[in-house]
């Protein structure tokens, strides 16, 4: 089954990604992250208002293979938190993309985005792993 990489999104090479509406950004894991991980049994994310910056671990994704480190794609504070993928997990691997969002992040300059991957860039980096 071919992963997909929606074209709006920017990507990080840590797999975490961001859509930008304005300023608030929604984070959220990739398709390819979570078809990696295997079965996600857990999920611990910051609470609204906590700050988080780029390049930063923001939280942590454990699944029944490893526990791994969460990567903010951007600076800002957090304005909401998804929290009922916090009780069902596994809704990340259904709907990375929609249900599956993580955070939604006020940004506090945009351009930090600029130098992050396209959808294509993204795809060509993880399919040459």
């Amino acid at each position: 089954m071919a992963l997909e990489y929606p074209d709006d999104l920017k990507y990080a090479d840590t797999h975490e990604y961001a859509r930008l509406d304005g300023d608030i950004a929604t984070i959220g894991i990739t398709a390819f992250a979570v078809d990696q991980l295997g079965d996600i049994v857990f999920l611990e994310l910051p609470e609204i208002g906590d700050e988080i910056s780029r390049g930063e671990t923001f939280g942590t994704v454990e699944s029944v293979k490893a526990v791994e480190d969460l990567k903010a794609p951007v600076t800002g504070t957090v304005i909401e938190r998804n929290d009922p993928l916090l009780d069902a997990p596994e809704q990340l691997a259904e709907d990375p993309y929609g249900e599956g969002w993580m955070l939604k992040v006020r940004i506090e300059d945009v351009s930090e985005l600029e130098d992050a991957l396209s959808a294509d860039e993204y795809r060509a980096q993880v399919e040459g792993e």
